[in-house]
């Protein structure tokens, strides 16, 4: 019975005798963090599952880069570029997050394995690159692709019956055109032409070479390894496994200590005992603690992503997400309720939705008494640029796609599929106007006039709503109306939006809108919380094992996965009258 004591004491001794003869000899080198950036990066925290968060998101990574900026035992940054799917405006966010690291004094070097322009403008902003022998740039300049599917549905006997209030606004087009309509391509030539200027002048600049030699790269688009160094686009070929040995120089030291994961938060698996038990009830109910539940001045970050629907969020199996307006005003009243929370920054990602929706949201936020500042991200374009439009001042990625002040509206008139699958459909009605919602036939001369009549009346309310939130007359804003998109460099310019800068920069500014002191810590608290694992488990909304069949689905068909839901996205729009929605089927490489 005495074997367990021994053994304790044994133990014990041993430790203490590895303290009293632990040599500075075998101390480690300096602290080199290593970092992954891949796969979607959503913006905000999703469903958690039992073994931990299922993808990493956009603050995670923009909060573990920044934390190796701050952490003294770490002297240098790995970057791992593995094809991140992230549009222009996360891009931003990330290269300010690696340029704070490069202010603090600390070497980033990005590692590419094969690399398109994400991974590059990326890369652009570290002191180095690598990339293996055998490794290839893709830098093809940029492309948007548009689908048209009015052929298809034609050839299904289904009909598209939509109207547009604005000249530009061509969201329904590729359902009732085959090709681009002038004022859909002119503004997008322009949009295409700002990002391949914003692509030629940050490479010219990241790399110190000069447009010329730029753009004579781009056209070649394709480049191996060795190419790319002759070009002054990458600095060494070299393989990964000899990293270790390039920093350790640079550092002036015999090694390194390569940190892998770092930042990232380790899983707590063990759920075996009554700790285990414990631990298990707080995955499924909640952490008791709350979100952010301190006394402290807190910023709350309020995530607008998706499109915009009426009644809740929801996400897909094919991995979309949809803002539902009930979550989002809740969330908002949420933080003006809450006396430690001074201001609110609306962190948008949409390509807009419902007008109903945007409304009610957009309503919301004029009805704040704290300060509110909009950050887009990606996308914040037509319902997206609505529920921004009542902010106090709004952030814009130089890259953002917003504005399309613009209205679309109608149906699909499903009696020619009907037909074809022989089935007849029997209609008594009463009331001129009865057939208005009806799928089985397009809208008569008096349904399409009742109902273009209100989807103008719905334009009319956008734009005078747009003016008074941007302080602009009626004519002027009008004038960059009419469904129209722009970069977030040309909204700037345009006076859609206050300034060019990322999500740090708007929190800022909110931090300084509610008059905390430059040098006082504002605690972040995320909003609308993540649901727990028994809320997904149990209300019957997409939860965890759905969100893993999502990134199955998507990482083995990622183009069929991404289209099916769009279409699910548009399904869940079909019960509105009109929708606020830019033309998001839109693929800009």
């Amino acid at each position: 019975m005495r074997y367990p004591r021994v053994l304790v004491c044994a133990f014990l001794g041993l430790v203490s005798l590895g303290a009293c003869t632990a040599s500075p000899a075998l101390a480690a080198g300096p602290k080199v963090a290593e970092i992954k950036i891949h796969g979607a990066m959503p913006e905000s925290a999703g469903s958690a599952g039992i073994f931990g968060e299922l993808e990493q998101n956009l603050n995670q990574l923009v909060s573990r880069l920044d934390r190796a900026a701050k952490d003294d035992a770490i002297k240098a940054v790995v970057l791992r570029l593995r094809s991140p799917a992230v549009g222009r405006g996360k891009i931003e966010e990330i290269r300010g997050a690696i340029q704070r690291i490069r202010q603090a004094g600390k070497r980033v070097v990005a590692e590419i394995e094969q690399g398109d322009k994400n991974d590059y403008l990326i890369a652009s902003a570290c002191d180095e690159i690598v990339m293996p022998e055998s490794g290839m740039l893709m830098l093809p300049g940029v492309r948007a692709e548009i689908t048209f599917y009015k052929g298809l549905l034609e050839k299904l006997g289904v009909e598209a019956d939509m109207m547009q209030v604005g000249d530009f606004k061509g969201a329904a087009e590729p359902m009732t055109r085959t090709s681009m309509s002038p004022q859909f391509r002119k503004q997008f030539e322009s949009v295409i032409d700002d990002y391949y200027d914003q692509l030629i002048d940050t490479i010219a600049a990241d790399r110190e070479l000069s447009r010329a030699k730029v753009v004579d790269v781009i056209d070649i688009g394709l480049l191996t390894a060795p190419a790319a160094k002759k070009a002054g686009l990458i600095d060494e070929v070299a393989y990964a496994d000899t990293l270790e040995a390039r920093l350790a120089k640079s550092l002036d030291a015999a090694e390194v200590e390569l940190v892998a994961r770092y930042g990232k938060k380790e899983v707590d698996s063990d759920f075996s005992g009554m700790l285990g038990m414990v631990k298990l009830f707080e995955l499924l109910l909640g952490d008791s603690k709350g979100n952010n539940a301190s006394s402290k001045k807190k910023i709350a970050v309020v995530y607008a992503v998706g499109a915009i629907t009426s009644g809740g969020s929801a996400s897909s199996l094919f991995g979309s997400t949809t803002m539902g307006s009930d979550t989002i005003v809740k969330a908002l009243q949420q933080a003006e309720k809450d006396k430690t929370v001074a201001a609110v920054v609306l962190r948008v990602d949409s390509p807009g939705g419902s007008a109903l929706a945007s409304d009610l949201i957009w309503r919301q936020i004029e009805q704040m008494e704290k300060p509110v500042i909009a950050s887009m991200g990606d996308t914040a374009a037509s319902g997206g640029y609505y529920i921004s439009m009542g902010c106090d001042k709004i952030f814009a990625e130089e890259g953002t796609l917003t504005g399309s002040v613009g209205v679309v509206g109608g149906k699909v008139a499903l009696g020619g599929l009907y037909d074809k699958l022989g089935l007849n459909t029997e209609v008594i009605s009463r009331g001129k106007n009865s057939g208005l919602l009806s799928s089985d036939s397009m809208f008569s001369d008096s349904e399409r006039k009742v109902f273009h009549d209100m989807m103008k009346e719905t334009y009319q309310q956008f734009v005078a709503k747009a003016a008074a939130g941007r302080g602009l007359e009626f004519a002027a804003m009008e004038k960059l109306a009419g469904g129209r998109v722009w970069s977030g460099r040309q909204a700037q310019k345009n006076g859609l939006v206050d300034y060019v800068g990322t999500l740090r920069d708007a929190l800022k500014y909110a931090k300084k809108s509610a008059g905390i002191p430059e040098d006082e810590k504002a605690e972040i608290m995320e909003l609308p919380k993540p649901k727990t694992l028994f809320e997904e488990l149990f209300e019957g909304d997409s939860g965890p094992l759905s969100e893993t069949a999502a990134r199955r689905v998507k990482s083995a068909v990622p183009g069929a996965a991404e289209r099916l839901g769009e279409i699910q996205t548009l399904q869940s729009l079909f019960s509105e009258p009109a929708v606020l929605l830019a033309p998001y089927q839109i693929r800009i490489r």
